[in-house]
Order: structure tokens, then C-alpha cells, then sequence
């Protein structure tokens, strides 16, 4: 059993007193179901922004709520550990989301997530045609893909998981040593380059799904093999992606995540609707753990300045520990 979270008086008392308060109590339920920005906390809210970011401010010091820096932005969210983070997460708990403030709360946060999702939409359905094209502008794709196929190993595998797959280029990957392929997208427009693709291949074992990456239409403990290819700086919520795609594993299945490593390249957020500028590799080990995975390798690709490029490229791969997986090849790569 798990030891409670327990508190000395004065943090807890410093802890309780930064939240008895009408503005931080509604705080903490907004951050308990997605990070905020202050622009965003204040159309929820319909307050000023100074006086949002005094309360903010008021619950960071506390450490019930963490900022997070990213480029020109500041994120907001509940302190993921702690005692005082865990105390956050119990406060939000037992608020009672019928609450009419709060079920207002809760439904202008909505419209702001549909926003995002839609802006992401948008992006996917007016590139869908030249997307391999933008995002090799971006990476050295071929290194990226001789690091993934050398992490992954050369054993047959018998389901294969692409979780926002885009014009299916990690299918073409890796189908051909799977029983079975599937590949989920948002985008119909995306399935449809992906199903053109798939047509000149001549790769029979695929299927391609419309669907919701936080609600991957795939069973349970079904798939050995999952990916999540420069897909999760377009979320809204990494750690709950993470924690879904963690699900659909099979007892010693695996997850490949590829993204980026941190950077300030914010050209890419205003035009091409990246919600994160890249993920260290504390970040994403420490939200597979949290998934209930174990991190089993880790390695970062510098790009080729030579050919502009300026992103560093970072590979995960983790394991469900129900069994003992699969040994991982040897090689230089740095391990988590």
C-alpha cells in the first residue's frame, strides 16, 4: 500500500491558506484537468490578468501549482509531485464539478481545448499533402529512422501501434515485420495521403482508424509495439497521451517516442501550431514512469547544420514491466 502523503504544520498551513480562496480553489480544478496559460486562465476566469497572476503566483509559492517556461509562453498546472502537489490533486478531487461556478469553469475550458484542437486540425488538413515534405525541414529523417529501427530490434512483431500517424510513413517503416498494423489519425485528410501511401507500397496488413490519440480506438493490451512520432508537441495533454498509449500495450510491449529536444524555435509554434517547443529527457521519462512504463533507452540526433537544420531529435524507448521484454540490442546509446 502506498504511504499517504503526509505534511508538516507550517507548509500545510501555508499550503491551505494559498488555497481558501474562492479564485484558487477554481484554479486548482481548471489545472487539474489541463495546463494553462495565463491569456487562457484569464478568458476563463473573466478576471484582469495581473489579478490572475497574483493568484498564481500565491499557489506556485506554496507548491501546489508548478510554472513552466517554455520560449515566450508560461505554462501553469498542478504540482506533479510533492506533498503539497499531492495535496492540490486531493483538493481538486473533492471539489464537486456540479458546482455552478465551477461547471462554467469547466465549459469555457472546454472551448478553449476545442480551439487548440481545431488549430491543429486546420495545420494537418492544409498540409496533409506536403506533410513528409515539412517535417523533414525539421530532422535528418534517415538517421531518426535507422535509430528507431535499430532500437526496435529485427524480431517479428505481431501488432503495431501509430498513434497519429499522418501520411503513414512509420507504418511503411514497420509493417512489413508486423502481422498487423494500425494507424490512427484525427485527420480524415491525413488517412487519406496515408491510405495513398499505403496503396503504392502495396502493404496489406495495415488499417487505418479516425480517432482520438486520448482515446485510441484499439483494445487494451493488444499491441507489442506502439509509436508516437513527432506527434506529442501538438498535444494539449502529453501525459495523458502517454498514459493511453501505455494502455493499448500488451504485457512487455513497448513504446518508441520520437519528438524533439528543447529549443526556442517559436516560429514553429506560431506557424505550425506546436503547442511545445521540444521535451528534455527528464521530462518524458519521468511521464512514461508515471504511465507505468520503465524507460529503457534513450538517445538524442544532433541535427545537420550543414543543411540548416537547428532541432535536436530525442528517441525513447520504454517497456511494460509486467514481463521481462525483450532484451534491447546492445549499442552506444545513452541509457535513461
Amino acid at each position: 500500500m502506498t504511504a499517504p502523503h503526509r505534511l508538516r504544520l507550517e507548509p500545510a498551513l501555508a499550503a491551505l491558506n494559498a488555497a481558501a480562496e474562492e479564485t484558487r480553489l477554481r484554479l486548482l480544478a481548471l489545472l487539474a484537468q489541463s495546463e494553462l496559460t495565463v491569456t487562457e486562465v484569464v478568458a476563463i476566469l473573466g478576471q484582469s490578468q495581473p489579478r490572475v497572476s497574483r493568484h498564481l503566483k500565491l499557489l506556485v509559492e506554496a507548491g501546489l501549482v508548478e510554472r513552466r517556461r517554455e520560449g515566450a509562453w508560461a505554462f501553469f498546472r498542478l504540482a506533479p509531485g510533492g506533498d503539497a502537489g499531492a495535496l492540490a490533486r486531493n483538493l481538486s478531487a473533492w471539489l464537486d464539478p456540479r458546482d455552478p461556478v465551477l461547471a462554467e469553469d469547466q465549459a469555457r475550458l472546454a472551448d478553449i481545448r476545442h480551439a487548440r484542437a481545431e488549430n491543429a486540425a486546420r495545420y494537418f488538413a492544409a498540409h496533409a499533402a506536403e506533410w513528409d515534405d515539412i517535417r523533414s525541414l525539421h530532422a535528418p529523417e534517415a538517421l531518426v529512422e535507422a535509430a528507431m529501427r535499430e532500437a526496435v530490434g529485427d524480431k517479428p512483431l505481431r501488432c503495431v501501434l501509430d498513434l497519429g500517424t499522418g501520411a503513414g510513413r512509420m507504418l511503411e517503416l514497420f509493417a512489413p515485420r508486423a502481422e498487423r498494423a494500425i494507424g490512427v489519425d484525427l485527420s480524415t485528410a491525413m488517412l487519406a495521403v496515408a491510405r495513398g501511401r499505403m496503396e503504392e507500397t502495396g502493404l496489406r496488413n495495415i488499417e487505418l482508424r479516425q480517432g482520438d490519440m486520448y482515446a485510441p480506438p484499439v483494445e487494451r493490451n493488444s499491441v507489442d509495439l506502439a509509436i508516437m512520432h513527432q506527434v506529442l508537441h501538438y498535444l494539449d495533454d502529453p501525459a495523458r497521451a502517454l498514459r493511453e498509449a501505455a494502455r493499448a500495450l500488451a504485457p512487455g510491449g513497448r513504446l518508441l517516442v520520437v519528438d524533439f529536444a528543447p529549443h526556442q524555435e517559436e516560429a514553429l509554434r506560431d506557424k505550425h501550431a506546436h503547442r511545445r517547443l521540444g521535451f528534455s529527457k527528464e521530462e518524458i521519462a519521468g511521464l512514461l514512469a508515471q504511465a507505468g512504463l520503465e524507460t529503457v533507452l534513450h538517445r538524442e540526433l544532433a541535427p545537420d547544420v550543414r543543411e540548416g537544420a537547428k532541432l535536436t531529435v530525442s528517441l525513447w524507448l520504454a517497456r511494460d514491466p509486467r514481463i521481462i521484454a525483450d532484451k534491447i540490442p546492445a549499442s552506444s546509446y545513452e541509457i535513461a
